[in-house]
């Protein structure tokens, strides 16, 4: 054995306590920690030739790179909808790396429980099945991936054997799919030119319902005896409005369409007797995307796409081998997901489920809705400020407010948002919102406390009397 490797494995208890310290010093420190910190170009180290130890590696990481980690997992990190890992979570995840299964029995199994659980947790039918992916990118493509072949099979045409090439063009309707949307469509050969984008209702992002049927109905004259595919927003990420998944699955009876849930974070609500109104429906869908780290605060990554159609998921993702030696008397994960390799990113999501169960995720989905809209009304209250949308869930979509009705551009929201950012207390990220450049506010952190709030509406309101103050000085700031 090479001598380093052979010193490092007689040294492995000592070397795992001192990762292990570094680990709880972040920890320990993570709401001190900048949840972000911009970083430059650092100088290359070429590859060593010797080595140097993993001892001797983890001080350079340290020395060169650990100032730069920031703590996206701390309660003022409001830049995506992105949760941070409950002390459960990150238990199950530390075990996962050492534990490192490759595609082994008790995977499948506490995977299968952890979705199981998952499902009652978010009341979702006993017709659907479930797998883990690496995030909502490839739970959306996985779910896509079926989709198209269902589609194929409306016309006796199995697209996993013979291709797109004679099914012509799919059609793909929704209001405002996620970027992953497109991203999965260009992937699998759909491309997103054939997404057909349907009116929202007014003040919202919630779709038609009515013109989505007239599209349907316009799109089944033009088109006799296709399918189409109808992409459902359950939570979209300017301001976590819902689609009407009751008035869109009653279409179902009327028009060929496959359902397909977005619902990265806002199949959360069904945790909450005040919120799951907006889940009614929820059994009309052929496949639903659920985003594990983001609501339900495991580490990255993790994400399940259920579906009601598992044998079409099968014959897309059927691995053949003869080395694999597959088991008859069920689907196995390898033959259900894009990967055929997989860490085992369940056990994290069956550690915090089993640790915290339904009210302790009724409880941090609660607060976080809680305290999101109490910055909806602190913004509602100050003129210097502007809500755009009213806080239905976790999202303030929200612009600024000028003297003499000066027009809020895309740099000045990119200059307040730099400001905001060298606080190194508070991470925001900027979007674009039924004609204005704005700021959206993602409340997911099992962390995020009424004195992050607090402290997050000071800094907003100094960073913009910052802002003000600059520009009288400067006027060409703004």
């Amino acid at each position: 054995m090479y001598t380093l490797l052979a010193q490092d494995q007689a040294n492995f208890r000592q070397l795992l306590d001192q990762a292990h310290t570094h680990n709880q010093d972040f920890i320990a420190h993570i709401d001190q920690i900048a949840p972000f910190i911009p970083v430059e170009n650092l100088p290359y180290q070429p590859l060593e030739t010797q080595g140097v130890g993993a001892q001797h590696t983890l001080t350079e990481f340290t020395q060169r790179f650990g100032h730069y980690v920031q703590a996206s997992g701390n309660g003022r990190f409001f830049g995506f909808v992105l949760g941070g890992s409950t002390p459960a979570a990150l238990m199950g995840d530390l075990l996962t790396s050492t534990f490192d299964q490759s595609n082994s029995n008790i995977q499948d199994l506490v995977e299968q429980e952890a979705i199981n659980n998952l499902r009652e947790l978010f009341m979702i039918p006993t017709t659907f099945e479930g797998n883990f992916v690496t995030g909502a990118t490839m739970a959306n493509f996985s779910g896509l991936a079926t989709a198209r072949q269902w589609v194929g099979k409306q016309k006796g045409k199995a697209v996993d054997q013979t291709g797109l090439g004679e099914l012509g063009n799919i059609k793909i309707l929704g209001a405002v799919p996620h970027s992953s949307i497109f991203k999965s469509l260009s992937m699998l050969g759909i491309g997103k030119q054939n997404v057909i984008k349907v009116p929202t209702l007014p003040q919202r992002e919630a779709i038609d319902v009515a013109l989505l049927e007239t599209t349907l109905a316009k799109l089944s004259q033009q088109y006799p005896g296709e399918a189409f595919i109808v992409v459902a927003s359950a939570g979209t990420v300017n301001t976590g409005d819902f689609d009407d998944l009751v008035a869109i699955g009653a279409l179902k009876n009327k028009y060929s369409f496959w359902l397909h849930i977005d619902a990265a974070f806002g199949g959360f609500v069904a945790c909450s007797p005040q919120y799951a109104h907006y889940w009614q429906g929820i059994a009309h869908a052929d496949s639903i995307t659920i985003d594990a780290h983001k609501w339900l605060n495991v580490p990255y990554d993790a994400a399940v796409i259920f579906t009601q159609h598992q044998a079409l998921q099968h014959e897309v993702f059927l691995n053949k081998a003869a080395y694999l030696a597959p088991q008859e008397d069920h689907y196995e994960f390898i033959n259900l997901t894009p990967e055929n390799s997989r860490r085992w990113r369940g056990l994290p999501v069956w550690f915090t489920l089993k640790a915290y169960g339904k009210e302790g995720y009724r409880e941090i989905m609660e607060r976080n809705c809680q305290l999101a809209q109490q910055l909806g009304q602190y913004i509602t209250q100050d003129n210097r400020f502007e809500l755009l949308a009213v806080t239905r869930l976790n999202i303030v979509c929200f612009t600024l407010r000028l003297p003499n009705h000066q027009v809020v551009n895309k740099e000045l929201i990119q200059l307040f948002l730099h400001k905001l950012a060298t606080s190194q207390e508070v991470f925001m990220s900027p979007t674009f919102y039924k004609g204005s450049f704005a700021i959206r506010a993602a409340f997911a952190n099992w962390r995020t406390q009424q004195k992050d709030l607090e402290r997050t509406w000071q800094l907003l309101q100094k960073t913009y009397e910052d802002l003000l103050k600059a520009s009288l000085e400067q006027p060409t700031n703004i």
